[in-house]
């Protein structure tokens, strides 16, 4: 579609209009279709982890224990729910996209304006377009009225830009394209006309709607370690059923106690509580982070935070404040006169609470002049106007006279200072300094009658968007902690290059090369994410316009703003910044790194205690003893020491600490080798004493006595152990014994349970443990104390050891 202004002007007939919607379709943004409901939730049923859960299911109906099934079945169908909401998130941010489109639009057609809805507008419709509009479609401008457009959302540029119907270069960025307008940005002052070209997907707004839709969702890095947990278990479980099996037959055992060793031997390796423990303490890291006005959209987000390695972040309304502010004036001293004349030469309205329509440039005059005592309002009453020259593309300046003979005027300094005869001295000079450090520069003179000549410049005013005193805090405790900063904005170089280096972004030791990224597209700013990731990062992305929306996606953790971030960005985050600061990213990296340690701790006290089971009742089949410990009395273990006290540890506080060591590395698992050696030597602790202990029973007691004696042990040694769990480096006392108050309530409930149920006559004889004996239970609960003493001395030793190393 040509500018041909013989033809651009009267429109496109109504039965041309007819044809084209015909040909092209609708000007709205469509959604991909959707997988089918069933398909959906069928696949939240894949993971190693959840398949654990159904055998474990399958074991506990097999044994009669209908509780036991339903309670795990019940955890099934929770993953499995969150996971099928989680499927809707692409969906639900291209439909907030559509919301971005004018709901209405005024266009030409025949020569007469006509209101019609936007998804009926098409190509080679002209737009009508006033201060407030909303622009229907990408379009091409033939005629303006200092039209200028607000593109931040679109394009990252903090400022409006003024509009030309001088054609831009070949392939220059959206953001240098002044002769055109684009779907879902606002007219922000003036009036044009303009052509379209292109309507809904195939507008700029639409290409980030494809985008978005291309952008898979992946799992976080914790729900791909707890898969690769559930695969080691379900192998081992699998193997060792096995090995029990084949010395079973090999003995000439029963096929019946073969199979009750065997689902004995299943049901303790599977840790039943443990998807429960980890939503759980998402959950707790959840209101933590809500506390701290961190909305968070999507679970597992709060531990992806704390292993992030980079954050790529927006500039405008991220870093900065989003919003013009007066940065300097020129020359320095008192500025109320250069103030009185810039603010008496505009047209925007500043309301009583430092909101305005208007020009934000104007906007921000008024406000810096209002702070000095300055008010517009009441200068147009005494002073009012007698001629308005309006800023226009070609003249790039504003003039106003008013009653008392004095013209005001305010524009660019190339074009200004040629009219002035006075003040000019230094002029040029403070200009080029200013626009190095990123300002907006506009010149303001003064003169006597109507006439542009023989000016007096009053000085120069810079503007921009200022960073955020919080957000340059933010990055210092950032980097603290190891994690990386990357501003990528669709802003200007020079502008980009100076709100980082202010803000302590570019330094020695991070280049601009790698810091900065100015005039990226949407499709850049995907890319270089893309590329982080492929090179091991685990990305943080913020933002808050629509071409941040893609790459919000691709990152690992997106996080958008909710005060001035875009209803698609919100949609395609993870978490939300309710109140758009910057250093509340810091306080989650915080929350998150202590939610995994807390994880990982619990991850390896459960599966310490598995490890025990595990070595009682196949050490038991190797010797050919007597299985030990009979399913019954594995699920009552695994609920009352998987369950509480793993709780309790998944609810430590977090400490500052967390933020004084760098990210853990992508690579590095959550259980690792040391977790894995830590879990075997708990395992022995454990479950050699109690497997001993059941042994030489045996050579004087009853099967069921001795039952009961390694029953009582095991649980007491596993309640107990949850304290040596605290911290792999420093003792329970000295965490704090009274620090986690929970976690002594939920080992004297646990210790008290037990107690009652071998106590109880009912159940004494419904699991078969033998008579209940004080003395027994002494030396059960003795037995118990044994591996968490062992252990918390060892911290000790190991730490003097080291202290002479």
């Amino acid at each position: 579609m040509t500018n041909d202004s013989a033809t651009a002007p009267l429109g496109l007939s109504i039965e041309a209009a007819r044809t084209a919607l015909e040909r092209v379709g609708p000007n709205e943004l469509r959604a991909a279709p959707q997988p089918g409901a069933v398909r959906q939730f069928l696949a939240q049923l894949k993971s190693p982890m959840i398949l654990l859960l159904i055998a474990a299911a399958a074991v506990s109906g097999f044994l009669g224990d209908v509780a036991e099934a339903i309670a795990i079945a019940a955890i099934v169908l929770l993953n499995a729910v969150v996971g099928y909401a989680q499927e809707h998130r692409a969906h639900r941010a291209v439909l907030a996209m559509r919301k971005l489109t004018a709901p209405r639009a005024r266009v030409l057609r025949g020569g007469r304006t006509e209101e019609l809805a936007a998804r009926d507008v098409v190509p080679g419709d002209v737009l009508v377009l006033d201060a407030g509009d909303v622009v229907a479609a990408d379009a091409v401008l033939f005629e303006v009225n200092t039209l200028s457009t607000n593109e931040a959302a679109l394009t990252g540029e903090s400022a409006p830009v003024e509009k030309s119907i001088e054609p831009a270069e070949p392939n220059a960025p959206l953001a240098e394209q002044r002769h055109r307008v684009f779907m879902g940005t606002a007219v922000a002052n003036g009036s044009g006309k303009a052509v379209v070209q292109q309507t809904g997907p195939r507008t700029e707004l639409g290409k980030i709607a494809q985008l978005l839709e291309a952008v898979g969702d992946e799992d976080t890095p914790l729900q791909v370690q707890l898969a690769g947990v559930g695969k080691a278990l379900l192998v081992v479980c699998l193997g060792i059923v096995a090995v029990v099996a084949v010395l079973g037959l090999a003995r000439g055992e029963p096929p019946v106690s073969l199979l009750v060793a065997s689902i004995s031997l299943a049901v303790a390796a599977i840790p039943e509580g443990l998807p429960a423990i980890v939503t759980i303490a998402l959950a707790i890291g959840v209101q933590r982070l809500a506390a701290r006005r961190v909305l968070v959209r999507h679970l597992p987000a709060v531990e992806t935070l704390g292993s992030a390695t980079v954050i790529a972040t927006d500039k405008t309304g991220t870093l900065t404040t989003g919003e013009m502010t007066v940065r300097e004036v020129w020359p320095p001293g008192d500025a109320t006169h250069l103030l009185q004349i810039a603010a008496g030469c505009c047209d925007a309205e500043l309301h009583a609470d430092g909101t305005g329509v208007g020009d934000t440039t104007e906007l921000a005059i008024l406000r810096e002049a209002r702070a000095r005592g300055i008010s517009r309002e009441q200068l147009e009453q005494t002073n009012p106007r007698v001629t308005v020259h309006p800023f226009d593309s070609i003249r790039k300046r504003m003039s106003i006279l008013r009653a008392d003979g004095v013209l005001a005027v305010k524009g660019a300094v190339d074009l200004l200072l040629p009219l002035c005869t006075a003040g000019t001295e230094g002029a040029l000079e403070a200009n080029a300094a200013m626009a190095g450090r990123g300002l907006r520069v506009l010149a303001v003179a003064s003169g006597l009658g109507e006439r542009e000549e023989a000016l007096t410049l009053l000085g120069l005013v810079g503007l921009a968007d200022p960073p955020r005193p919080e957000a340059t805090e933010a990055i210092e405790a950032a980097r603290r902690a190891g994690i990386r900063i990357v501003m990528m904005t669709g802003d200007h170089p020079t502008t980009a290059e100076a709100i980082a280096r202010e803000m302590g972004l570019v330094t020695a030791a991070h280049p601009i090369s790698k810091t900065v990224f100015a005039r990226v597209t949407p499709e850049e700013k995907l890319r270089i994410v893309q590329a982080l990731k492929a090179d091991g990062e685990v990305v943080a992305m913020t933002g808050d316009g629509v071409n941040d929306a893609p790459s919000l996606k691709e990152a690992h953790l997106g996080i958008a703003m909710g005060k001035t971030g875009a209803e698609v960005t919100r949609e395609a985050a993870d978490m939300v910044l309710t109140d758009d600061n910057f250093a509340s990213i810091i306080a989650a990296v915080r929350e998150g790194r202590g939610i995994y340690d807390n994880i990982q701790k619990a991850l390896v006290y459960m599966l310490g205690g598995n490890a025990a089971e595990l070595l009682v009742v196949l050490g038991a089949a190797l010797l050919g003893l007597p299985t030990p410990l009979l399913p019954l009395h594995l699920l009552w273990v695994n609920l009352v020491t998987d369950g509480l006290p793993a709780l309790a540890l998944v609810m430590e506080p977090t400490t500052d600490e967390v933020l004084q060591r760098a990210p853990r590395s992508p690579t590095r698992r959550i259980l690792a080798r040391a977790e894995w050696v830590r879990i075997g030597v708990i395992g022995l602790l454990v479950g050699a004493p109690v497997l001993s202990t059941f042994g030489l029973e045996l050579t004087t007691e009853t099967l069921p006595h001795a039952r009961g004696l390694a029953f009582n042990a095991l649980v007491f040694a596993q309640a107990f152990l949850v304290f040596a769990s605290r911290s792999f480096g420093r003792t329970s006392f000295e965490v704090g014994t009274f620090t986690n108050p929970r976690l002594l309530a939920v080992v004297a409930l646990t210790c008290a349970l037990q107690l009652a149920l071998v106590a109880m006559p009912f159940t004494n004889r419904l699991l078969d443990l033998g008579p209940f004996s004080w003395s027994l239970t002494l030396l059960a609960i003795g037995i118990g104390l044994g591996p968490v003493t062992v252990l918390e001395l060892w911290k000790l030793i190991a730490r003097r050891w080291a202290k002479r190393g």
